[in-house]
């Protein structure tokens, strides 16, 4: 069919909206859903369908507060751009000209890095987002933490979505301003555009007109808490629909808000401009590139700048048409749920004059696919699993505490015939999928990396001494080293490990330090520091592979110290006391 003449006004096209949203509703069981259209400066329509707590049989309004999502990386960036517009930031210099304690992995990096890159995900590093998703880590350790994640890129090579990225940008705005990231957004961006806000899902769950989140699993949808988004720069604002009428009537004036200019027009455009490809087209959409804090493309020939959104229990879109002075924003309630594209497009091309796309039949069609597929997933998953050759150890040997210096600390117990894993603020039981790996529990309705698979790996002596698990795609497992334990950790058993020891003809001193640590000097060698390592074993701190271990004798005395070298085992035995 043709294209149609433009609509002159919303309410012509309000009929068939309803009955769109009723039906794009009911397939993905979405509980609510708000819509806000802003054209010419002025708000066009204002709408609510469904319920914010579908429990309670509370309506969803225009007032609602929903979390936004990753719409809040285009408030980020615009906070960045006022400061560039006050002389008071250069975006193009150093991170660590703003942060001097801010590193990368990669030392080069950290150099070359800038604001302007972290802006539009040109770090080098991928998302690592189960850094900051389990929602315990402060600002000041989510920053830390950078240092210890591995790089999938070199930087300014690719497009490579980064959350940590936009935390550290709002760091550099902290540093500048001397005020927290949610102040500064709120005095210089809510409060002049009279928008209601909140920064964290305590004040969202508080707020008279909150919805509520729900996810859907295998076509069953249920209530979730709300989860929080700690790394608040990337993703944490709360707002309504009729709030962000007023941040798409700014945004569309180039920086401007009823006669008042809070950002130059130059620097709107500016954060606007495509700088890294980051998709390919994909149906009636061009290529996508991201700019700072937005993403732009085309629909159906007509440009478009702007953010989705997503998150457990929530869906979010604003999408821009500059050229058009028309913006468009849709939230709901539910995780995972495309409602708010099929709506924004249906309304972008009623509004624009063209015959609708079949957005919600083209759609649905794929998800129903996509539901009848994951009953074979499933058996093949089960067949996969049949194999389950035994573990290498007793379930007791994988017991302990296992910590990396980014991701923190994993715990193994034993519990009865089976093993519990705790991470952070997380904790499920372990599946055993054979030989030194375990799955982690599926819990479909909570933040959790359901069926992670968690791989002990163990010295040439065999003892278990770290695990891994594939946290992040994009790079190498992220190996957790064993916490220290055992004897080799109390005071009196390694007071018991001083004294002379002979092998053969070569004696060796161990000798106990006033900080409570072990040293060794054998004949001819230069002084050895001894770490602890694993029950009665020490690592030799200036050799690489090397242990010793304290021995108990049938009368419980430590009489024995074995070496454990790349070449062999080899024991020495007790020749006399520590001196007292």
């Amino acid at each position: 069919m043709p294209d149609q003449p433009a609509v002159s006004s919303l309410g012509e096209v309000i009929p068939d909206l309803d009955a769109l949203a009723a039906e794009a509703m009911t397939e993905w069981k979405v509980p609510g859903v708000a819509i806000a259209v802003v054209r010419n400066g002025e708000t066009a329509l204002l709408k609510a369908y469904g319920q914010r707590d579908a429990e309670a049989g509370l309506p969803a309004t225009t007032e609602t507060q929903f979390l936004i999502c990753s719409i809040t990386k285009t408030f980020t960036a615009t906070g960045l751009a006022m400061l560039v517009d006050e002389g008071r930031l250069d975006w193009t210099k150093p991170v660590r000209d703003y942060i001097p304690e801010f590193r990368l992995h990669d030392a080069v990096a950290t150099d070359r890095i800038t604001v302007r890159d972290l802006l539009c995900h040109h770090s080098g590093l991928p998302r690592h987002d189960w850094i900051w998703m389990p929602g315990d880590l402060s600002s000041a350790e989510m920053l830390a933490a950078m240092r210890h994640i591995e790089p999938s890129r070199d930087v300014r090579t690719m497009f490579q979505y980064s959350n940590l990225g936009f935390h550290a940008a709002s760091v550099v705005a902290e540093r500048i301003t001397g005020q927290s990231w949610a102040d500064f957004t709120r005095t210089r961006i809510i409060e002049p555009l009279k928008m209601s806000a909140t920064f964290d899902v305590e004040h969202l769950a508080a707020a008279p007109d909150a919805a509520v989140p729900y996810i859907v699993h295998r076509d069953q949808r249920q209530r979730t808490k709300p989860w929080p988004i700690r790394a608040t720069a990337a993703g944490g604002i709360n707002t309504s629909v009729a709030a962000i009428a007023n941040w798409m009537k700014f945004l569309l004036a180039e920086g401007e808000f009823e006669n008042r200019r809070l950002l130059s027009s130059a620097l709107v455009r500016e954060m606007q401009t495509p700088r890294v490809h980051s998709a390919a087209p994909e149906f009636e959409f061009g290529h996508s590139h991201y700019c700072l804090g937005f993403n732009t493309t085309t629909y159906r020939g007509e440009r478009i700048v702007g953010h989705s959104g997503g998150w457990l229990g929530w869906s979010t879109l604003m999408r821009l048409m500059p050229d058009r002075k028309l913006g468009i924003a849709a939230f709901c309630n539910l995780g995972g749920a495309p409602v708010p594209a099929i709506l924004i497009n249906y309304l972008a091309d009623r509004i624009c004059g063209k015959e609708p796309v079949s957005w919600l039949p083209r759609l649905r069609d794929l998800r129903r696919k996509a539901l009848a597929q994951q009953g074979a997933d499933e058996e093949t998953r089960k067949a996969a699993a049949k194999k389950n050759a035994p573990p290498g150890h007793d379930l007791s040997d994988y017991a302990g505490s296992y910590d990396h210096p980014a991701y923190g600390r994993m715990t193994i117990t034993r519990t009865g015939d089976g093993l519990h894993w705790d991470w952070r603020s997380l904790s499920t039981p372990l599946s055993h999928r054979h030989y030194e790996t375990f799955d982690v529990a599926e819990l479909p309705y909570d933040l959790n990396p359901d069926r992670l698979a968690i791989s002990f790996n163990t010295d040439r002596d065999g003892n278990v001494v770290s695990l891994s698990a594939q946290l992040e795609v994009m790079v190498p497992d992220i190996i957790f080293v064993r916490a220290p334990g055992g004897d080799c950790m109390d005071a009196e058993f390694r007071k018991a490990c001083a004294g002379r020891w002979q092998h053969g003809s070569t004696v060796h001193v161990v000798s106990l330090l006033a900080d409570g640590q072990l040293t060794l000097k054998s004949d001819l060698q230069p002084l050895y520091h001894l770490r602890p390592y694993q029950g009665g074993i020490f690592a030799i701190v200036e050799l690489e592979g090397f242990r010793v271990e304290f021995r108990r004798g049938a009368s419980g005395s430590v009489d024995e110290l074995v070496f454990h070298q790349p070449n062999g085992t080899f024991i020495a035995h007790r020749i006399a006391a520590a001196p007292e």
